[in-house]
Parts: C-alpha cells; structure tokens; sequence
C-alpha cells in the first residue's frame, strides 16, 4: 500500500490535476479526486479518466474550467456534471513505479467534476431527484461501494476514505459504505455494478452484501432495461466477466437479466463434455476472449463476440429431448437460439446492428461441424463465408472457442480441421475476391440483358447468379449472360 501512496501523491502532482487544483483554490472551492481514480491509483491500475468533486456549483465549475480547457460541455449540467479536455504539460514520468503501465495523466486529459451530491430518491422509478450537498465525506456516504468512496483531496494532496476502502481494497472486498439494504434500496442497480467490480477488479462480495442483493434482486425489475444494459455491457468489457456472471447467477440476479443463462444449468450437453451447458457456456465464453485477444491483441473488447459465446446455447432447454437409450438431444438448437437471443436483446434495448450480429452467430454456431466430418467442397466453403458475412473472423473465433472436449485426440482433430477451413478461404478469397462474394452481372446489367425493369424478376435472377458463383467460382460474364439468357428461356417455357 505504500507503493500506492506514492502513486496518490504522483497524481495530485500531474499537470492537469495541479493546473486544475490551483484553479480552484485560487477561486475558494474545495476540489477532490474521487472514486474509480483513486482506487485504482492505490491499485497500480491505468487511469483512463479523471472524476472530481467540488462544493462548486456547476456555473463556478465552468468559468474556472474554460480556461484551462480545449473543450467543455455541459450535458450532465442538470446532475452538476461538467466535462472538459484539460490543457497540462507533458506528464513526468513516474520516479520509481514498480508498475510501468501505471502514469498520471497528462496533456489533454479529459475529466469530469461534479458538484457534491446528496442524492434522494422517488421509491418508485429510483431515478435521483438531485440535491447538492456541502461537504466531501457527505457525498462520499452516497457511492456504490467503500472501494469507489475515496478521494484525493488537492492541492495537498490528503487522502479521504471515511468508510475504510483502504481495509477493503487490502482486503479484496465490495461492501457498501451504508447498511446495503439502503444502498441497494436507493439505486437497485448497484447489485449488477457489484458483478462488474467483482470481475474487473478480482473482488469477492461481503456476505452482508450479498445477502441484501439476494433479498432485493426483485427490485432490480423497475430499473430501465437500458441502464441494465450498459451495467451488463460493462460487465463484459472486463476481462473476466464470467466471474460476475457466475455471481449474479447464483444470487438470482441474472434471471431479472438474462433468465436463458440459469436455464442453462438444467441441461446436460449432447457432446458429453466433462461441464453441463451452463458450466460450458462459461468455458466458451473464456476461451472466446483468450481468442480475441491473442487473434486481435490490443482491440476494444468485442462485446458482439461476448454475448454471443455466453447465448449460443441457450436454444438447448427449449429443444430438449430424450432419445432411446439414454441419449439426449437438442435438435435445432441454434435456431430457436438466435430467435431467443434477438427476443432477449431487443427487450434489453440493444442497438439493432448488435441484436442482428449476435443472433446470427447464434445461428451459425454449428455450420463448420459438418466441415470436421467430411471434406466440404469449394462450393460449400464459399456459402459458409457468403452466409457469416461480416461476421466471419467472429465466426472462426467462436466456433473455435465452442470446443470444450478434455480429449485432446478430438481438440486437435476439431482444431486441424479449422486450420484447414481458414487456410482454404483463405485461399479462395485471394483468387476469387471471396469477400465480395457477388455475381459477375449486376442488377442493371440483368435488366438489360433480360429487357425488363426493376421488380421480383431482377431478384430472383441475381440470386441463380449468385449461386452460379458459389458452386463453380468465377466463369466469366460472356458465360454468365448466357448461363442467365437459358435460365430465362427455361423460366418462360416452364
């Protein structure tokens, strides 16, 4: 903890949070750092960000901020929010750091400073009704938990923590700073940032906590489904979500969520596997990320690829039959799994481009095992890349990650035959513009060539021209427009 003293003290020394600090005293407000900074300076964790807080009120907080700043805004204004890009020196690196990866932040550096709060709210929506408070360890009372219930008071620095998230932070442990009851009573949704926190920081949950989260899941239910979206969205953004997907699991949580999730944990798996499909879904999920990041190192987390590694099997319960001799089946599970994960992730207000990406994964989550047992032909390779579109690299890494076997004789076939089927789209694209994956006449051209206008029949020829494509590769357009002139006198004959 020593170490993260010096960090603190590196912080408040940065260039925009002193240029920052003397503002502010300057004009006899009182300034802190506080929350998600300071933990995770004590942390040795990357700052990304800057929150503050101030007894200033948010028309003082901007006319000291403009100054210093390229840019301001005022959207979180009604909250006692302002938001700047902050001017600084170049930041000095830090003396010592055991952890490299560790800096204060520099030029540029956006923050966020927000007027005291002492929150109230309805006890219906539990939307706050905003009231600005007068002193630091007030507006400390009303955060989520003890480790976000720092600050770093500046210029100084002096180090705040009236609820111990010091004690916790050594003891690796989410608490509340009041009676949880109360906590989560005021905002419900503090139950799914303690799955979050739980996963991103590698935290357990206090008991007391957690049996108020057990006792108040219900509550969850009244808040919007697009603040729990972004809560779960988080959730899979860290590096090891299934940790707190586990948890809100098993405190009932994620059935106000994702009820297909516990679902899971009745089936046994028609592969065998050594996991039921709940245990395996988690398995998936794991592997998906460890995929991504060694396929794709340093890119955002794909959260696309996330939740469809958590839902592609959540058609199973749904399918589920016994077959003679003790056999279990789940036949056309990946279709009635896309069907449910739209269903799911439209009520849960996901954007439209994600609801399509997922469920399409969903569904094409099986396609490439038929590739494992038998040599697929040209043809069907380029309909397995034509039908994954632009999910296909997702496509590979999923399917990948989807083998959970313990016998390594099957993982290294299953992983052969991948190699394989990459190498040979690979192969094709390279000589046919797979990607592209069109027929050698376009609409305009069929038209022409077939001396009609736009309508049903345009459509209808394009895809027999595509599907000369897939099958046979590219033939040339003087052998398309014949291939399609036949097609039509057959069309007309018939």
């Amino acid at each position: 903890m020593a170490e993260g003293v010096a960090r603190l003290g590196a912080l408040a020394a940065s260039p925009v949070v002193a240029a920052l600090a003397d503002a502010f005293e300057r004009a006899g407000f009182e300034l802190a750092i506080v929350g998600g900074p300071v933990r995770d300076a004590l942390l040795g964790r990357a700052t990304n960000d800057l929150d503050f807080t101030t007894d200033a009120r948010p028309d003082d907080i901007l006319r000291i901020v403009e100054p210093l700043a390229t840019a301001t805004w005022d959207i979180g204004r009604a909250f006692g929010t302002i938001g700047a890009k902050v001017r600084g020196d170049s930041p000095r690196p830090l003396p010592g750091s055991p952890r490299r990866s560790w800096e204060p932040l520099g030029v540029g550096a956006q923050v966020e400073i927000t007027t005291y709060r002492a929150d109230s709210y309805d006890g219906v929506t539990r939307k706050p009704t905003v009231e600005f408070g007068d002193t630091l360890e007030q507006d400390l009372a009303r955060r989520d938990f003890t480790v976000n219930a720092m600050a770093l008071r500046v210029p100084g620095p002096s180090l705040v923590d009236p609820t111990g998230g010091v004690e916790d932070l050594v003891a690796t442990t989410l608490r509340t700073p009041s009676d949880p009851s109360v906590s989560f009573g005021d905002d419900p949704l503090r139950m799914l940032r303690a799955a979050r926190f739980a996963s991103q920081l590698g935290f357990s949950v206090d008991p007391a906590t957690e049996q108020a989260m057990e006792e108040l899941r219900e509550t969850l239910s009244i808040v919007s489904p697009e603040r729990v979206q972004g809560e779960l969205v988080k959730l899979l953004r860290t590096d090891a979500p299934d940790r707190g997907i586990r948890f809100l699991v098993d405190t009932g949580l994620m059935q106000l969520v994702l009820p297909e999730v516990p679902a899971l944990r009745l089936e046994i798996d028609e592969h065998h596997h050594h996991k039921d499909v709940y245990e395996h879904s988690l398995t998936v999920l794991r592997q998906a990320i460890d995929l991504e990041h060694e396929r794709h190192p340093g890119a955002d987390a794909d959260v696309v690829l996330r939740l469809a590694a958590l839902l592609h099997d959540i058609g199973k319960p749904a399918t589920r039959k016994l077959e003679p001799g003790g056999g279990v089946s789940f036949h056309h599970h990946d279709l009635k799994g896309a069907r449910m994960a739209r269903k799911r992730l439209q009520a849960l207000r996901f954007d439209s481009d994600t609801i399509s990406s997922v469920s399409r994964l969903v569904e094409l989550h099986l396609r490439f095992f038929g590739y494992s047992e038998g040599s697929w032909t040209d043809s069907a390779v380029r309909r397995y890349v034509r039908d994954a579109g632009d999910e296909l690299e997702r496509l590979h890494i999923l399917t990948r990650a989807d083998v959970t076997t313990r016998n390594k004789r099957k993982a290294a076939r299953l992983k052969s035959a991948y190699d394989d089927i990459e190498h040979r789209i690979d192969e094709l694209a390279a000589a046919e513009e797979l990607g592209a994956m069109r027929p050698e006449l376009d609409g305009n051209r069929i038209q022409e060539i077939l001396g009609i206008g736009p309508g049903r029949e345009v459509g209808e020829a394009y895809r027999f021209l595509l599907d000369i494509r897939l099958d046979e590769g590219m033939i040339g357009a003087d052998a398309a427009e014949q291939r399609l002139r036949d097609w039509w006198a057959a069309r007309a004959d018939g």
